[in-house]
């Protein structure tokens, strides 16, 4: 079951929270669910997710702002996916299946933010994913359809890890915003993979330095960075072996609010 029949099946707001914080209250929990559909839901449902509709309401408007700043991104992520996938002849068959299940996150986690956020969710911005006639061939051409998608992904995974610090006050959304890290973190990687795949070149799973294979540099600006938490990597002695590019493939750098808007503005009408 995926994650919008789960948020369609609950009325989160009545949720007990306190209740569902320990083993014993869960299994009440799921006794007073009733209906085996929901009772399949929640057991697929991480229980920090539960949590986050009344956390998100409580918190500052801080941390709203943050989780608007990833619907945002989500917005684009999932109504690009679902252009392509409209697009007639622009995903071969034998991609189609990655980009339909890739497609299903993101729906799955505009869904949830919105959930999350109630009614201080933003509404859906308008796109144009030529970006004013740059990417013209955006859903036209395949090897385009896929320089975007790598742009956006590796963009969405700097943009998570950059606000990561910003809900540090509060766990349960911390959480959730690195569940959903970690899968933008697995699309990038294997679309990475099959843009070097079809355009014959030497792309990656991984970054290296600020390589940005025909994406837009702004995208791994500061990813050569090899001094991380006051230490530089070049100063360690027993990694006088490893590559200078390996050095910075083993370490992935954020991006702020701010850089990230200024990369997917060109994309918002």
């Amino acid at each position: 079951m995926n994650l919008n029949k789960i948020i369609d099946l609950l009325d989160l707001e009545k949720i007990d929270q306190d209740e569902v914080k320990t083993f014993a209250g869960r299994r009440g929990f799921f006794k007073k669910a009733g209906d085996f559909s929901i009772k399949a839901a929640l057991a697929t449902l991480p229980v920090a997710l539960t949590f986050m509709p009344r956390t998100v309401k409580a918190q500052s408007t801080a941390i709203a702002d943050v989780l608007n700043f990833a619907l945002t991104l989500e917005y684009l992520e999932d109504e690009f996916y679902k252009m392509g996938l409209n697009a007639s002849g622009l995903i071969p068959s034998s991609d189609r299946a990655i980009f339909a299940q890739i497609s299903q996150h993101e729906t799955a986690h505009v869904a949830f933010l919105k959930s999350a956020l109630g009614g201080n969710a933003v509404s859906k911005p308008t796109f144009d994913f030529t970006a004013g006639g740059a990417f013209s061939t955006a859903f036209t051409n395949y090897q385009t359809f896929l320089a975007l998608s790598q742009s956006f992904e590796d963009a969405g995974v700097r943009a998570y890890k950059g606000q990561a610090g910003n809900l540090i006050t509060d766990n349960n959304t911390l959480k959730a915003a690195l569940q959903i890290h970690s899968v933008e973190a697995r699309h990038a990687s294997e679309v990475r993979r099959l843009r070097a795949k079809v355009a014959s070149m030497n792309i990656k799973g991984w970054i290296t330095g600020k390589e940005a294979n025909g994406a837009p540099d702004a995208i791994y600006a500061g990813e050569e960075n090899i001094t991380h938490a006051g230490a530089s990597l070049n100063s360690i002695s027993s990694l006088g072996s490893v590559s200078a590019n390996a050095k910075t493939e083993a370490f992935d750098e954020p991006l702020s609010k701010e850089q990230i808007l200024a990369i997917v503005d060109p994309f918002i009408v």
